[in-house]
């Protein structure tokens, strides 16, 4: 029997660590070595790990309903949920989809898009616009969203539909260059366009790459004058990574869509949400099943899912998790001020990242840390650090020191 782990060359990688147990910011392997999670297991304990308030909601809710098709039929848990969190998203997003994960809810949102211009008999919207080095999950089309020269899924290239790309800016001045080149592109297709889909501010599988709110707006308002939908994939970017509840709370464009995923529910359930704006439900309604949004998942809405969701949101609202979140912000620009020999340094929110000269390097980083008892998990030269929110003090100041020492 053997295991087939993700994002992985079996080959040539090492054996993986077995983990039996987790605390807070901490993960134990079966020889009792501790380590403390810098990655918050692939972004999504955001509250640490075996939070015994979210496993009692579990244990709760499992107790009275464990799960109900949701076809048909609603509960208590999901609707408490999609109540908490539109008390924190732009008012127009009002209509709540679920599904299962990140690259379900991009898959949603891009067949939602899609299908609002041909269910309004506009059939020639057969387009979508990306920001160069995005990353929206691994289904087809969520890989198709991404482009044809994603360093992830290229191989696959062949099966996407038309895109195109935003340069990514990396300056001000980069900006510019490539709002030009948008709007040349708009000029030409712009009516052919169904979608733009960003994740707003941070490209997290690009390496924590970060570009100003500013742009983002400049950018949402070109697309909107050939009234192309505003996709943001908020997967990564929600529940404060990048300082507030959502990127979009710092923009003053608000998208069409947007897609929640990862920390929803403190790491514990895989659940998922694609929000939306009444204009796009609506063009939905209709005598006619052709016009329906024809697409659901088994566990859609699942009521356990839910009720986890539901607690760490309530965690989340907390004076002492909010007091954590703002002191890891500082925390990392000032660790950022103590690097040298590293280059592009930056920090958003609770996320800080800086690259090194090459990817073996970071590699080295990365097992020097492990060696210490500190997981991370660098993406090509770029090395960052994502905590939890739990995390003390003392464990930031350790792993900063351990960095600081490379």
């Amino acid at each position: 029997m053997k295991i087939w782990h993700p994002f992985t060359q079996e080959k040539t990688a090492s054996l993986p660590v077995k983990i039996v147990k987790g605390k807070g910011a901490y993960l134990f392997d079966s020889n009792e070595k501790k380590y403390i999670d810098m990655v918050s297991s692939w972004w999504v304990n955001i509250l640490g790990h075996s939070n015994k308030e979210i496993a009692e909601a579990i244990y709760k809710q499992a107790k009275t309903l464990e799960h109900v098709m949701f076809a048909g039929f609603s509960h208590e848990p999901g609707e408490r949920l999609c109540q908490k969190l539109y008390e924190y998203l732009p008012s127009s997003l009002e209509y709540f989809f679920f599904s299962d994960d990140g690259s379900t809810a991009v898959e949603v949102a891009l067949k939602m898009a899609y299908q609002y211009f041909k269910n309004l008999g506009k059939n020639d919207r057969n387009m979508y616009i990306n920001l160069e080095g995005g990353y929206h999950g691994d289904t087809m089309g969520a890989m198709g969203a991404a482009g044809n020269n994603s360093k992830y899924h290229s191989i696959f290239a062949e099966f996407f539909f038309k895109t195109f790309s935003i340069d990514f800016p990396n300056s001000e001045k980069d900006e510019i260059v490539s709002l030009e080149k948008l709007k040349k592109f708009l000029k030409n297709f712009g009516e052919n366009v169904c979608a733009i889909i960003v994740e707003p501010l941070v490209q997290g599988a690009a390496g924590m790459r970060t570009y100003r709110s500013e742009f983002l707006d400049l950018i949402t308002k070109e697309v909107r004058k050939y009234g192309i939908l505003v996709i943001f994939d908020e997967v990564m970017t929600g529940f404060y990574r990048t300082g507030s509840m959502f990127a979009v709370d710092k923009c003053v464009e608000k998208p069409d869509i947007i897609c929640l995923s990862k920390g929803i529910t403190g790491g514990f359930l895989p659940i998922a949400l694609t929000i939306t704006t009444e204009k796009i439900y609506e063009s939905f309604l209709s005598n006619s099943w052709e016009k329906s949004f024809k697409h659901g998942h088994s566990y859609t809405a699942n009521p356990i899912g839910c009720a986890a969701a539901c607690k760490a949101i309530e965690i989340l609202e907390r004076r002492k998790t909010q007091q954590n979140i703002k002191e890891i912000c500082d925390s990392h620009n000032e660790f950022l001020k103590r690097l040298s020999n590293v280059s592009n340094k930056r920090s958003l929110g609770t996320i800080v990242a800086f690259d090194v000269e090459t990817s073996q390097i970071a590699e080295k980083i990365k097992v020097s840390m492990f060696k210490k008892g500190i997981i991370i998990r660098p993406i090509g030269a770029s090395v960052y650090l994502i905590p939890p929110y739990c995390i003390s003090k003392t464990d930031l100041e350790y792993v900063y020191q351990e960095m600081v020492l490379h």
